[in-house]
């Protein structure tokens, strides 16, 4: 009897839509080969494209009890509650970004935040909802659609803050500050002149290097400024001494100063006061095109000492020269700093 070999195996190819319409389709007894040709069929893919919406929202807030803006673990932050509101109401997990990362204790009348959006909601709604999500002391001014292109942080071309403090009204009465009042404003001990604010305010217009008045380490707790009560005026005027003259004379006189990463320009740098029956306050705003960690409550901080006799204004550009933080003066607290506006 003759043997017949098997036919050839044939492996099966229908995946995505394939074809075996010339694949042989009976066994056949012969040694030549066939090859199994098939025809691919295009797949259907359904692509879901979701249109996202860039929102705008001012805020203003309460700092008091809020551990700044940046969100952190295990601590109540200005955008985690904002987020926790915008998932409640929309069911989406988004990170709002804010035009800046206030401290602890710091207060905002007019901080700007940006975050996309699915939900096709309007902005009367939103609002509504927003401001019956959060708590009473986070409030959002307005809220509407931009450009899908706007960042509240990057897109920000200046801000403007606003410092006050309570005056003490004469040099030996005590200051009683209402408790509604106290979050709100630094009690200075210290006797302080306007005139002197003043001068040494304008010292800080124009475009410096502000490394004598940035945080050394933002993870560090900042010295104090009720501490500089306690320091002598000679201890406050003496620079560290690897704060040579060399490094306060290396920038050309002639030739503009380069720009380093502290580089910020002031725009405007003044003090006025506000006088109430209760109150006397001093307020000092500024504008800039930036702002450094801390760097208003160590201008403040400097200029106090400055106010009250401590330290000459004249003193100031030196120690931007210095480009050290020792040579600066203590950090205001925080209570009596707002972000005001943001400049786009």
């Amino acid at each position: 009897m003759q043997y017949a070999p098997p036919p050839p195996f044939v492996p099966s190819n229908n995946f995505c839509g394939a074809s075996s319409r010339n694949t042989p389709s009976a066994p056949l007894a012969s040694n030549r080969q066939y090859t199994n040709r098939t025809r691919l069929r295009p797949c259907r893919v359904t692509v879901l494209i979701i249109l996202m919406t860039r929102w705008k929202a001012i805020l203003t807030y309460d700092g008091t009890n809020f551990h700044g803006w940046q969100i952190q673990p295990d601590r109540p932050t200005i955008q985690q509650t904002l987020a926790q509101a915008l998932h409640s109401i929309t069911g989406e997990r988004v990170l709002p970004q804010g035009s800046g990362r206030t401290d602890t204790g710091v207060h905002a009348l007019g901080q700007v935040a940006s975050f996309d959006l699915a939900a096709p909601i309007p902005p009367a709604n939103l609002l509504r909802a927003l401001n019956r999500s959060l708590p009473p002391s986070i409030r959002v001014l307005s809220v509407a659609p931009s450009s899908p292109h706007f960042h509240a942080r990057h897109g920000a071309r200046s801000k403007t803050y606003e410092y006050r403090i309570l005056r003490r009204l004469a040099p030996r009465t005590e200051t009683i500050c209402s408790p509604f009042l106290a979050p709100y404003v630094w009690v200075c001990p210290l006797p302080l002149d306007l005139d002197r604010l003043n001068q040494a305010a304008t010292h800080v217009l124009g475009t410096h290097d502000f490394t004598s008045f940035a945080a050394l380490n933002p993870d560090q707790s900042t010295r104090e400024a009720t501490a500089a009560v306690n320091l002598s005026t000679e201890d406050r005027r003496v620079p560290h001494p690897s704060c040579s003259s060399e490094e306060s004379d290396s920038t050309d006189p002639i030739s503009p100063p380069r720009p380093t990463p502290n580089t910020r320009t002031i725009h405007t740098s003044t003090w006025t006061e506000s006088r109430t029956e209760a109150n006397h306050l001093l307020i000092y705003s500024v504008t800039g095109s930036g702002f450094l960690h801390h760097m208003v409550r160590n201008l403040v901080g400097t200029f106090v000492e400055a106010a009250s006799g401590r330290l000459s204004p004249e003193a100031i550009p030196a120690s931007l020269a210095a480009q050290d933080r020792r040579t600066a003066g203590p950090t205001a607290p925080p209570q009596g700093l707002f972000l005001v506006e943001v400049h786009y």
